[in-house]
């Protein structure tokens, strides 16, 4: 009788995993600050982009489930995330651009010191991006709402483990490739792929400061 429940389980759990996927794979500043550290500094690097970046969509995965994310979803709190989102981005970018040339080797303090801003430099891209918020709002609160009415609280702890283990199995395929690109393109190449990264930073950044004026302006 446990078989067609655990099989129903298991099917849901591997649904709510290829959405985790879904939601990390589009491309955005996240991909590109990943791509970039691996590139430049190799796996835990870009392991550290995504994981801080995880760590935010988890703040808000929580503040959607407590219902707090209505107070952050203003239009002056949203403003701010909008201009002060393309502050980290323009930095970030015009930062990466600078130093595309890839690091042969690193010592073992800047080693610590880089994890550390590559973990805070994905958390606040995902913290100060509003499609953040909206994202989560959106997906996780259908989720809420079709759990609430079918299923118990058991069931929605699994679904939002299994939509991070999709985000963090995308997060470690990135720092992966990223890292093998260090390993199997030529330094040219590398510099390129950097100079491209921290251009789409740049770009996102822009973006992001345009909304943030237009809000100011309505």
């Amino acid at each position: 009788m446990s078989c067609p429940s655990y099989t129903w389980r298991s099917s849901m759990f591997l649904k709510y995993v290829l959405l985790g996927l879904s939601l990390a794979a589009p491309i955005g500043p996240v991909n590109a600050a990943q791509m970039d550290r691996g590139i430049k500094y190799g796996f835990w690097q870009a392991w550290m982009v995504g994981l801080g970046a995880t760590v935010a969509d988890a703040l808000y995965m929580f503040m959607v489930y407590m219902g707090l994310v209505s107070y952050i979803n203003t239009p002056f709190i949203k403003t701010f995330l909008w201009l002060f989102g393309s502050f980290v981005l323009l930095y970030t970018g015009i930062e990466t651009f600078k130093r595309a040339t890839p690091e042969k080797k690193s010592s073992q303090h800047d080693y610590t010191v880089h994890n550390s801003r590559s973990f805070m430099a994905g958390f606040l891209m995902s913290l100060t991006n509003p499609l953040t918020i909206l994202f989560w709002l959106g997906i996780y609160g259908s989720i809420l709402a079709e759990t609430a009415t079918k299923y118990t609280l058991e069931n929605l702890l699994l679904y939002s483990a299994a939509i991070f283990s999709g985000i963090l199995l995308w997060d470690f395929t990135m720092a992966i490739v990223s890292s093998s690109f260090r390993k199997m393109l030529a330094d040219r190449i590398l510099e390129w792929i950097s100079k491209l990264s921290g251009l789409s930073l740049m770009g996102f950044g822009f973006y992001f400061g345009y909304r943030g004026i237009s809000f100011l302006l309505s």
